[in-house]
């Protein structure tokens, strides 16, 4: 296993959810963890557990997420792994009736956000020749749905980190995304059922959505050197949605007799 002992990641985006779980898992693996996120109190609280640091941060500002990289590099030191799980959903809207506001919003923060701390963070990773950035997409990317601003706005995240990827390649900067599927975070259960339906679980191959502890995994090994020769590419976590995708013209995915058709979450 790498030692990853006193190398530093930025989780923007880590006071909740997938986050959350990039910098717990991070932690645990010997990563020194900075925690960055619009929710103070929620990074703050994250940092609390894992004996870190928080920042607070609005992703569409471009000039305080350029401060917010200095701060870092001066304060913590130099900046080895960014991952960007910061991004908003959306509920559903016919399209004549998505408030033009709101698609505005989730495409600035969900794509321009990346952006700004790609283009933050990464000027530093290229002058030591040697970093990793890993965005969070989605599933969405690669299916039609009433997702007429999340799911262009993560497929464009794809198309960005996989540009990036040959900007800065020859300066030793890797730049990925993972795309997870159906993923189970607190905030979503707080909300209820939301966009998915009730038997949403039996449309991915798995059976079951996925837990964000499953997606930290993934961005925890981008982000380490055993990727080292991994760079623009999008990782797809989605529990086997594409997999199954066609399945319901079939009469849907083969289950065992018995099993269990709720949510099924793995042991964290």
């Amino acid at each position: 296993m790498e030692r990853t002992e006193n190398k530093i990641a930025v989780i923007v985006g880590g006071g909740n959810g997938i986050g959350e779980a990039c910098c717990e898992l991070m932690t645990e693996r010997g990563w020194k963890v900075v925690v960055a996120d619009f929710d103070l109190e929620g990074a703050q609280q994250v940092a609390s557990r894992i004996n870190s640091v928080a920042y607070k941060i609005d992703v569409r500002d471009t000039k305080a997420v350029e401060e917010l990289a200095a701060t870092i590099e001066r304060e913590v030191g130099p900046v080895e792994a960014l991952a960007i799980p910061a991004g908003i959903v959306q509920d559903k809207f016919h399209p004549e009736e998505f408030p033009m506001d709101l698609y505005r919003n989730i495409l600035a923060v969900n794509l321009e956000g990346v952006f700004n701390c790609c283009r933050a963070f990464a000027p530093y990773m290229v002058k030591r020749r040697k970093g990793s950035i890993v965005a969070i997409a989605s599933s969405s990317a690669y299916i039609g749905a009433q997702l007429y601003a999340y799911g262009p706005s993560k497929a464009a995240v794809i198309n960005l980190t996989r540009s990036l990827a040959g900007e800065w390649g020859r300066s030793g900067v890797r730049v990925n995304s993972i795309s997870p599927g159906p993923t189970v975070v607190k905030r979503q259960l707080k909300r209820g059922p939301g966009r998915y339906a009730p038997d949403a679980d039996l449309h991915l191959a798995l059976g079951r959505r996925l837990a964000p502890r499953e997606i930290a995994e993934g961005v925890e090994f981008l982000s380490s050197d055993r990727a080292s020769a991994i760079t623009g590419i999008d990782l797809l976590m989605d529990g086997g949605q594409a997999a199954a995708a066609g399945w319901g013209f079939y009469g849907g995915v083969p289950s065992e007799e018995g099993d269990r058709k709720g949510v099924l979450l793995r042991e964290n």
